[in-house]
């Protein structure tokens, strides 16, 4: 019996109905396509060759789990939450601090809180108010206060009534801690010895019910936030004296994901496929052809929009970059992008400094994936029509900025991927059929944080693989003849504030 495949070079299996001829025995083989099938069709498929070329880590459980890491090196700060003079601290809500309250040598009591989490430093994320962490929920007590530290407590004028201006400071006292009294583990009360004051009454820049930070409010990092928080300003210690106190981060947390399993068919009965057509002589491999590459498509689909999950029936599902970033990461406003759409360069590149910023995010996305009407519209502001002038900037000067560039295509890993210059980093931007017709204008994915995980382990690889016969008339009576394309793998999604999407 003639065998459409041919397994000797990669054309070959462009040429399947060119292949050599195989008897029974070898027509029931298993042919490894794990390594090769992402380069079929490349350009209608992008992210299942990413992930696949760039971050393939297999598993030898169905139920994996895994570990993320979020280092300590930005999250050393806190918010004043209240203040006194006494150990009591102050509880009334007001950020004042009175003339002569705070001059060099004088005792004073801050309490501190942080917005993230001390175990697994896991901290809100822009867009998901409903897994916000706010200051003073339970497991945020700023960990790494230790006595003989120096803290920088930013101020603003006490007069200060522009709307605008409240989140500018004007100044800031430098405190040496004293003692540390933790308040359940929700917050930090710190006894220090002030070491720069000031002698006029002034606000202090902290957090509190009328100048919260939590996700339901501004997140900006640089615009809202930044200006309230207290940092550590190093140590100073008097001579003669030991060694000081120290801490240690707990930067771990853990997740799981699933596999999940993929088949695609063929099934021809034998008089179909001995009858010679006119165009096509041999039906069954015409068919062949598309059906690794349906199968591909198929993983693509589900590596962007499955949802992980287990039914009733013990079938799983794999979890995809919509869904996993929907559910868990940045969410911004992509409602005026694309046809006529009204988001400008500037809305555009705000997004991007919040997203990239380092104090938050501590990973540049690496690979943008977009729909079609996306793809245009990034050209347009980047001054490929001229009509698009009055977008890319607030006057009516008849050039647009450079700060926003096409600087033209290059080839990753068989991908046409266009590169996108903007004060924030080049943008590796890439278009994608799928996110046509849906709700999503880009994605943003960090492919260092994400991983392609097929099943392999006791010797059995469940990649991407064609099972060929496993019904034949030999076999099994029935006169046709059954083929099967099986992948077991799942996605491996980290670090959510590490990936974005516009919708």
């Amino acid at each position: 019996m003639a065998d459409v495949f041919g397994m000797e070079t990669y054309s070959d299996v462009q040429s399947w109905n060119n292949g050599p001829l195989k008897d029974t025995g070898d027509l029931r083989r298993k042919y490894n396509f794990g390594d090769r099938v992402s380069e079929l069709a490349i350009a209608q498929d992008p992210f299942f060759r990413f992930v696949s070329q760039v971050a393939k880590k297999p598993t030898d459980d169905p139920e994996f789990k895994f570990t993320e890491q979020r280092h300590s090196y930005h999250k050393r700060y806190a918010y004043v939450t209240a203040h006194g003079a006494s150990s009591s601290v102050s509880s009334t809500g007001d950020a004042t601090i009175a003339a002569g309250a705070v001059d060099e040598g004088d005792t004073y009591y801050f309490k501190m809180g942080s917005d993230y989490k001390s175990s697994g430093n896991i901290s809100s994320i822009y867009g998901q108010s409903a897994s916000a962490v706010d200051v003073g929920d339970a497991g945020t007590a700023p960990a790494f206060f230790l006595p003989d530290q120096v803290i920088k407590i930013n101020y603003r004028d006490e007069n200060e009534s522009v709307a605008a201006d409240l989140l500018i400071p004007t100044g800031y006292i430098l405190a040496k801690i004293l003692s540390v009294t933790a308040v359940s583990n929700t917050h930090q009360i710190l006894k220090t010895e002030i070491v720069k004051g000031v002698a006029t009454a002034q606000d202090l820049m902290w957090a509190s019910a009328s100048a919260p930070v939590s996700a339901t409010y501004d997140l900006s990092v640089a615009g809202n936030l930044e200006p309230k928080r207290c940092y550590v300003v190093g140590s100073a210690h008097a001579q003669g004296s030991g060694y000081p106190e120290s801490w240690k981060d707990q930067p771990f947390s853990t997740a799981f994901g699933l596999t999940q399993i993929f088949k695609t068919a063929m099934a021809m009965d034998n008089t179909t496929r001995a009858t010679v057509l006119k165009y096509e002589p041999n039906e069954f491999a015409r068919i062949w052809r598309t059906k690794l590459i349906e199968h591909k498509f198929d993983i693509e689909q589900a590596l962007l929009f499955g949802s992980q999950g287990t039914d009733n029936g013990g079938t799983q599902y794999t979890e995809g970059a919509v869904s996993f970033i929907t559910n868990y990461g940045n969410i911004f406003d992509g409602s005026g992008i694309g046809g006529t759409g009204t988001k400008s360069q500037d809305d555009f590149l705000d997004d991007m400094s919040e997203f990239l910023d380092p104090r938050y995010n501590n990973a540049n996305a690496t690979l943008f994936m977009c729909s079609t009407d996306t793809y245009n519209w990034m050209h347009k502001l980047s001054g490929y029509f001229s009509a698009n002038v009055q977008k890319v900037a607030d006057s009516s000067a008849s050039l647009g900025r450079a700060d926003f560039s096409i600087a033209g295509r290059k080839n990753v890993y068989g991908l046409d991927v266009t590169q996108v210059f903007t004060p924030y980093g080049a943008m590796n931007l890439v278009r994608n059929i799928h996110l046509d017709g849906t709700d999503v204008k880009i994605l943003a994915i960090n492919m260092s944080q994400c991983a392609y995980r097929p099943l392999v382990g006791n010797g059995l690889n469940r990649d991407t693989a064609v099972y060929v016969g496993v019904q034949t008339l030999e076999n099994s009576g029935v006169d046709r003849r059954v083929d099967l394309i099986q992948t077991e793998a799942g996605m491996e999604w980290r670090m959510p504030e590490a990936h974005a999407v516009w919708k």
